[in-house]
């Protein structure tokens, strides 16, 4: 078999994975690829070539090429690059892949996504599970698979894959000044299988040594504190303005009112100062990860 037919027959595979249907309620995900399928389309058309010779092309079936041309099925960086190249299109479908990406997010969390992106300083306090933002890819997709009744296989890829890009926020420059606080009790709690855990608190030491990242452990011998009712995320942008979110009285919505975001402010506060200190956590998580 060449390396063209190879790769032609991982695209074939990979092309009914989940996690690459479209959402029929987000609006602008529904619009994002109905155009970017429709130019494909024309495209197609006006190089002569019929749906299942293009596919065959691409390495992908007539089916899928149909449902990508249609908005139905997110198509791949490799579909698209690999469709600019046999189109000549100069470029301009590859470059479509930086809005088609984001399509796999669900609405919710590309919000979120967007103003963690714009934040100079993140606040994070999580109380029964590792935040999102510090997950690894087989963590997240244990915890997101425990939930019942359960996600579909669609769902839930698109949901691991939205909780991953949200951490290209350790990756900008400057990156921004981030602080979290997690409990003892998830970082004991074996989520997958020993790899698994081993994984994610290597990824918790990793993280925590950022020079831009502080993390802090909640011991659960210690006295009662503001976080009790739910997690908290706190978000500071460049102009002075921040956005702040909380279970328990806000009810996980999110909140800019001075007075509220006061209130946010003096929770998280004092749950920092009841925390182990970043250097003695970051031992904590040593120790744990030698038990294994």
């Amino acid at each position: 078999m060449s390396a063209v037919e190879a790769e032609a027959g991982r695209l074939r595979e990979e092309a009914d994975e989940p996690g690459w249907e479209v959402d029929p309620d987000d609006e602008w995900g529904v619009a994002v690829i109905t155009t970017v399928g429709r130019q494909l389309k024309l495209r197609r058309e006006a190089a002569g070539m019929r749906a299942a010779d293009f596919g065959r092309v691409v390495g992908y079936g007539e089916d899928m090429v149909y449902k990508i041309e249609s908005g139905k099925r997110i198509p791949r960086q490799e579909f698209l690059d690999r469709a600019d190249e046999v189109l000549t299109a100069g470029g301009l479908l590859s470059a479509a892949w930086e809005d088609v990406k984001k399509v796999r997010y669900p609405k919710q969390v590309r919000r979120l996504g967007k103003l963690e992106g714009k934040a100079v300083e993140i606040g994070v306090y999580e109380c029964n599970i590792i935040a999102g933002l510090l997950q690894t890819p087989e963590h997240a997709r244990a915890v997101i698979g425990a939930a019942q009744p359960p996600y579909s296989p669609d769902d839930m890829e698109r949901m691991v894959a939205a909780r991953l890009a949200r951490q290209s926020v350790f990756e900008r420059d400057p990156a921004p000044s981030i602080h979290f606080v997690l409990e003892e009790a998830p970082l004991r709690r074996r989520v997958g299988d020993t790899a698994v855990w081993r994984q994610q608190l290597e990824r918790l030491l990793q993280v925590g040594r950022l020079h831009s990242v502080r993390l802090q452990v909640m011991p659960t011998d210690t006295e009662p504190h503001p976080g009790l009712d739910g997690r908290i995320e706190l978000l500071k942008f460049p102009d002075g303005t921040a956005v702040g979110r909380s279970d328990g009285k806000f009810n996980g919505r999110p909140v800019s009112d001075p007075r509220q975001l006061r209130i946010l402010e003096l929770r998280y506060g004092s749950i920092r100062a009841q925390a182990l200190p970043p250097r003695e956590s970051l031992a904590f998580i040593e120790e744990l990860l030698g038990e294994t």
